[in-house]
């Protein structure tokens, strides 16, 4: 019976937990769609564009590892009341740049929105766990939790080209003012209802532990193992990989006349909801394939497709809402279920054997998500100076790399490292 009261006290923080999930892919994915509006409003190159994700995602770099110490030092409820007011003033600056017609302020907002993303993605997956009770309970939370984070992914781009409408020459950052209000609503809601919540604190490192833990310095880490260096570079290119093809996709179809920014971000976002659908997939078949068979299939199938994106003619269109849509850009969207699982096949490679060394892999994996913002930049600078289709040489690059690691770096040679 009171097993069953504290399942009951913890539903109000499991649906915020839900929300904050949600929160993740929105806000992040929104500071890719948020390109289409800077390239009008403030007259951003292609590759300026991308200055708002660059800045999202380098927030990972700076605040992976340290979110990681905070959340180990102070626990679940600080660190979640500190990602959601870092969040909530993020998204503040970003409104607040279009009534100052600031491109500079705009990207302060987004690199301080990182810092609260990263935060979020190092305290929600096991604060859900805990407050499921850990075992088959907290895995089931994570798993809904990051159906949310699909859902998230896929709304940003489709509300934001709603929110700019057909008209590419008249987007602000007040057409975004709804969604962004939005946002620090929930960020505010959150904050209150974590405020008040009695949070289970079960891994709060003591002083002595702390103490304990620098006296018996181990000489040995994850980046001791070969396999998991390779792995962590690894994330680095597919985080870039899996936002570069949509991001750049929504800044071509939405400077294309014929479709405009509504249409794309739809398309877009169906590229959001087709990792969504892979994930779900992916789950299915895991048992059953191997992490190198799949990371190296996937990976494969998405260079060919990114192949097809470059050289399939413009004029090969399909319509779409009224609209003559690319070809290239249909087969851009099921794209999605080829990057859906290359996460955690990943992860499951770089982590294998690691033991006691895979939490502090955790922490460094979490900070070349920066990945996400570089390698889009880049493939937009490309863009500026050839066109956007040409620029998709650039995630061939990342994931031709990912292919090398699936069918080669992954293998572990450094099993004379004890890790118990």
């Amino acid at each position: 019976m009171e097993k069953a009261e504290n399942k009951q006290n913890f539903t109000v923080p499991i649906i915020v937990m839900f929300l904050l999930f949600f929160m993740i892919a929105f806000v992040t994915n929104f500071a890719g769609s948020m390109g289409v509006i800077v390239t009008n409003q403030f007259g951003a190159s292609k590759a300026l564009s991308q200055l708002g994700t660059l800045a999202n995602f380098i927030a990972y770099a700076c605040m992976g590892i340290p979110a990681g110490i905070i959340l180990k030092r102070k626990g679940y409820k600080f660190t979640s009341l500190l990602a959601v007011t870092v969040g909530f003033i993020g998204v503040g600056i970003q409104f607040i740049s279009g009534y100052a017609e600031s491109f500079l302020v705009y990207v302060l907002g987004a690199f301080v929105a990182g810092f609260s993303m990263c935060l979020l993605n190092i305290v929600v997956n096991p604060m859900l766990n805990t407050l499921g009770g850990g075992g088959n309970r907290g895995n089931q939370l994570i798993q809904f939790g990051g159906s949310c984070n699909s859902i998230g992914g896929t709304l940003a781009p489709i509300i934001l080209g709603y929110l700019i409408g057909g008209q590419m020459d008249t987007a602000s950052v007040g057409d975004a003012a709804p969604a962004m209000l939005a946002a620090m609503a929930i960020f505010a809601v959150a904050f209150g209802v974590v405020m008040v919540s009695k949070i289970p604190e079960p891994h709060i490192q003591t002083p002595e532990q702390r103490a304990a833990e620098k006296a018996n310095k181990d000489p040995h880490g994850p980046m001791s193992f070969r396999h998991f260096v390779l792995g962590a570079i690894a994330i680095f290119f597919y985080v870039g990989v899996e936002v570069g093809i949509p991001n750049t996709a929504n800044l071509y179809m939405s400077n294309n006349p014929l479709v405009g920014p509504a249409v794309a971000g739809t398309i877009v976002g169906f590229y959001w909801l087709c990792m969504m659908f892979g994930r779900l997939i992916g789950g299915a078949v895991g048992g059953k394939v191997s992490s190198k068979v799949m990371l190296s299939t996937v990976s494969s199938l998405a260079i060919v497709m990114l192949l097809c994106i470059m050289f399939f003619p413009e004029t090969w269109t399909v319509a779409v809402a009224g609209k003559a849509v690319p070809v290239s850009m249909a087969i851009m969207f099921l794209c999605g279920l080829m990057t859906s699982v290359m996460w955690g096949a990943i992860f499951n490679l770089a982590a294998e054997g690691l033991g006691k060394y895979t939490p502090a892999a955790s922490g460094i994996f979490m900070a070349l998500v920066c990945g996400g913002g570089i390698l889009p930049f880049f493939q937009n600078l490309l863009a500026d100076h050839t066109n956007y289709l040409i620029s998709y040489i650039v995630p061939i690059i990342g994931l031709a790399y990912i292919l090398f690691y699936a069918l080669i770096g992954s293998k572990n040679v450094n099993k004379d490292i004890v890790t118990e």
